[in-house]
């Protein structure tokens, strides 16, 4: 999928990331962004998909269990505006559960040069978690909830 996103693409777009990032996959996941990529990605600043990758495989090793829900917010042009909910388990055995949005942008060739994501974390019970692997293709698009 590459811009100008229409609604279509952009959910596309959205499902496609969402997928990804269940993998779990460093590399996988880095193959989306351009090689000289930069995020914000709460108080970190990452550039360059060596750099991502390395994010990638510290935050898992942290972050176990994680599974990961994303919702298209907006889209205009080349930039798309997510809101998502993850979930994981932290090393000492504490489960949470991490509220986001992010703002991408895009190439011409459709991989992300731009990724700013403000994320919040919420302490929750082994018994409130509602997120466990990927998602069921028939839940796409299914809106998340607040809490």
């Amino acid at each position: 999928m590459i811009p100008p996103f229409d609604e279509r693409t952009a959910r596309l777009k959205v499902q496609a990331a969402e997928d990804a990032w269940n993998t779990r996959d460093p590399e996988r996941v880095a193959l989306a962004y351009t090689e000289d990529s930069v995020w914000r990605n709460r108080d970190q600043f990452v550039t360059g998909r060596a750099e991502i990758v390395e994010f990638l495989r510290r935050k898992w090793e942290r972050e176990l269990d994680y599974a990961l829900r994303k919702e298209l917010w907006g889209f205009r042009g080349n930039r798309i505006g997510v809101r998502f909910q993850y979930e994981c388990r932290d090393l000492d055995g504490q489960d949470w559960r991490c509220y986001g949005n992010e703002l991408w942008e895009f190439t011409d060739e459709g991989l992300m040069n731009r990724r700013e994501a403000s994320i919040n974390d919420v302490r929750i019970t082994r018994d409130e978690r509602r997120i466990f692997g990927a998602r069921p293709a028939d839940e796409h698009g299914l809106l998340l909830p607040i809490r």
